[in-house]
């Protein structure tokens, strides 16, 4: 059975980063991908999850937990 979510993740890495930026070498790829996931991560916000932050979702869950 496939994963839904990271079919979804692979096809924007692939269509918003990969296929716009191609790399010329494997530290190239590296460096832009860092920097794809930290703004996927920390600034863009994402519909599926109430317009808010992947980051902001993951802490907020974490400090909850921490508490209850």
């Amino acid at each position: 059975m496939d994963n839904v979510f990271i079919e979804r993740l692979w096809r924007t890495v692939k269509y918003e980063y990969l296929y716009l930026n191609p790399p010329e070498d494997g530290w190239q790829l590296y460096q832009g991908l860092s920097e794809f996931f930290e703004r996927y991560n920390y600034q863009k916000h994402h519909q599926g999850i109430g317009r808010s932050t992947p980051a902001s979702r993951f802490y907020s869950i974490k400090v909850e937990s921490v508490f209850n």
